[in-house]
């Protein structure tokens, strides 16, 4: 259900991912990340092409935290801040951390290769169904998608919706 990778720049990280729908507790959940009694990422999947989009964030979260070079205060909250097309932080979070009326959740964990990960200890505090993560297309919006990243027709012909949004969350810094 959940899906557990190694950061290939970072071999000694691992990146959980988790999904849930149905959730009747986004209010909680946003909290507890709040107070960091969920050390994660709560991302709204509705804005979420493949879990593979996560992956790039992350990575991009870890190096920067590794060379002190956040923009955000946390991992986590960077983690989120990288799925934005836009250099603007609260914007990020609007869009694509989790509001009180969201009904799905996407929890994203970073943690070292040797260090035990309770998964079921998160699972446990979300009041919502697990689903599997590679099912998190279900759960995209692609219409707002496509709106915030600014996707043109002509783009989609040669390439998908995924590659656009990696290229635009890869180039967001270049100036």
């Amino acid at each position: 259900m959940h899906l557990t990778q190694e950061l290939e720049l970072f071999p000694e990280y691992m990146v959980t991912q988790l999904l849930f729908k149905d959730v009747k507790n986004a209010t909680e959940l946003r909290k507890m990340a709040v107070n960091g009694e969920i050390k994660g990422a709560l991302i709204n999947p509705s804005m979420v092409v493949d879990a593979f989009q996560i992956l790039v964030a992350t990575n991009k979260a870890v190096h920067l935290h590794k060379n002190g070079k956040m923009k955000t205060r946390s991992l986590y909250s960077e983690i989120i801040f990288n799925l934005s097309p836009t250099n603007n932080i609260s914007e990020a979070f609007k869009r694509f951390g989790i509001s009180d009326s969201d009904s799905a959740v996407h929890i994203v964990l970073v943690h070292n290769k040797d260090e035990t990960l309770n998964i079921d200890d998160i699972i446990s505090k979300v009041d919502g169904e697990q689903i599997a993560v590679d099912q998190v297309s279900d759960l995209t919006d692609v219409a707002k998608i496509k709106k915030l990243y600014k996707i043109a027709p002509q783009e989609e012909k040669c390439g998908s919706l995924l590659d656009a949004v990696v290229c635009r969350m890869a180039t967001k810094d270049a100036a």
